[in-house]
């Protein structure tokens, strides 16, 4: 394979000062942190739209978390390693090109190919809700997947203006892999983008939709019994999935969204289960934030997968 190289956008900005490394053929690491700040959009407006701002803005917040790695976290339940030699790196981003502005698709799936290749677990910062599509094909050779998705909307449409792979579609897209098993979609509330026959095909595929007032009477345990036990998971979180009380930023607010609490509690439960073998928290829009709460939340969400999954023992070697 050719070499691989990403592009960071502020290389003087990791993710929590993670080491950068762009050249991915040399990667060397347990986890792995990258942008991909660009979809495949629906008009040339969208080609740069704020969502692209969110990789850069989730690292510069980082710096806000915590002072250094060997603070406690109450989240985690100690320090993020455990004491453990762990190794998590940012790979930058995803380069893209106004010549080829569906290109950075293909580097996108050779990206977390090489990732995965290496054992690595890839943690994807977009961008808008298109950029898991690549993702979930370079995953083509780890199913059954159960893909888990956080989310306001239902993400089933077909095409917009003739576009198959933009921020509405990832779901519908993924439902058509045959790597992809199980799908469950979490926190679905209010209109949103689901019409009726989006919704009759998201059933007929077997989709679980489990709505924000149903996630909150039935309780995260009583949700996580229906997620079959050993799996392999990818969750994609849209960040208006969660309530816009704890992640204002975003193009679509939905009121009676998904809290924190339940967000990590899904998150330890998925890595408990079975093993997640990557996550993405996308649809960050950077302009719209408050006191950086959005990025800030990312962050911290970020932190509770890698927390969790090496008290799982997911890096031992």
């Amino acid at each position: 394979m050719s070499k691989l190289t990403t592009a960071p956008r502020d290389v003087f900005r990791t993710f929590m000062n993670f080491p950068l490394v762009e050249d991915l053929d040399a990667l060397k690491a347990d986890v792995a942190i990258i942008g991909m700040p660009y979809g495949d959009p629906y008009t040339f407006d969208e080609l740069i739209n704020d969502q692209t701002n969110a990789p850069t803005a989730v690292r510069r917040a980082s710096q806000c978390i915590s002072l250094g790695l060997d603070r406690y976290d109450f989240d985690i339940g100690g320090t993020l390693f455990d004491g453990q030699d762990i190794k998590v790196v940012d790979a930058g981003d995803i380069p893209g090109s106004v010549a080829d502005h569906r290109g950075h698709y293909g580097l996108a799936e050779a990206a977390i190919r090489k990732i995965r290749t290496t054992g690595a677990m890839p943690i994807t910062i977009g961008g808008d809700h298109g950029i898991p599509i690549p993702i979930f094909r370079a995953l083509d050779g780890e199913g059954p997947i159960t893909l888990v998705q956080v989310d306001a909307h239902l993400d089933w449409r077909d095409n917009v203006n003739g576009v198959r792979e933009g921020y509405s579609s990832p779901i519908r897209r993924a439902s058509e892999m045959a790597h992809i098993g199980k799908i469950f979609q979490l926190g679905i509330r209010g209109q949103g983008s689901a019409r009726v026959e989006e919704v009759e095909a998201a059933r007929a595929y077997g989709s679980n939709i489990i709505t924000a007032n149903e996630w909150q009477d039935i309780g995260t345990a009583a949700l996580l019994e229906r997620i079959p036990d050993r799996g392999r998971y990818y969750l994609t979180i849209d960040a208006d999935g969660l309530d816009p009380a704890v992640m204002p930023a975003v193009e679509g607010p939905s009121p009676g969204g998904v809290s924190y609490r339940q967000t990590i509690e899904l998150i330890k439960g998925l890595i408990a289960k079975g093993k997640l073998v990557g996550m993405d928290i996308v649809e960050i829009a950077p302009s719209r934030d408050v006191n950086e709460i959005t990025a800030i939340t990312a962050g911290n969400i970020i932190l509770n997968v890698i927390g969790a999954a090496v008290r799982a023992g997911y890096f031992k070697r």
